[in-house]
């Protein structure tokens, strides 16, 4: 399980003396911790390890975007920081498929899903997010479905 994996990841930089790592880390499980809270008074519990993935993307795609911030300001050292942090938090994601798979799986779900045009988008988005979860980046995989889907 991906929790135990970075509770382990954890003890590792806690012995190996990682700062950056340890301090990554613990993000991720406040984060993992503060989900789980918030879904306590729920009935609809994710599956851990979808949860945890959806968790690490949206912290990969806030580092991204902080980058972008940071090197606009000239604050290289901080954009470096960022850069750091998503290496570590890469180490727990999925191998993130290539264009051709990612072109090769919108097909498919275009195919499974019975598209016919933009208007089924979400059907084909929530069926490619169900079956890559943490694989793909969604932002360029709907511009790929838009554009299969007006073509």
């Amino acid at each position: 399980m991906l929790r135990d994996e970075l509770k382990d990841a954890m003890k590792a930089a806690m012995k190996d003396k990682e700062a950056r790592k340890l301090a990554t880390v613990r993000l991720i499980l406040a984060a993992v911790k503060d989900r789980d809270i918030s879904l306590r008074t729920s009935d609809d519990v994710p599956d851990d390890d979808k949860m945890i993935l959806d968790i690490l993307g949206k912290m990969i795609k806030q580092r991204r975007d902080s980058i972008t911030a940071y090197e606009e300001g000239g604050r290289c050292e901080l954009a470096e920081q960022e850069r750091e942090e998503i290496a570590i938090i890469e180490m727990f994601m999925p191998r993130q498929l290539s264009d051709d798979e990612v072109t090769s799986a919108v097909a498919e779900a275009l195919t499974q899903t019975q598209a016919q045009g933009l208007k089924d988008m979400g059907k084909v988005m929530g069926a490619l997010k169900a079956k890559y979860a943490g694989q793909m980046d969604f932002g360029k995989a709907g511009a790929a479905v838009r554009s299969q889907l007006s073509a």
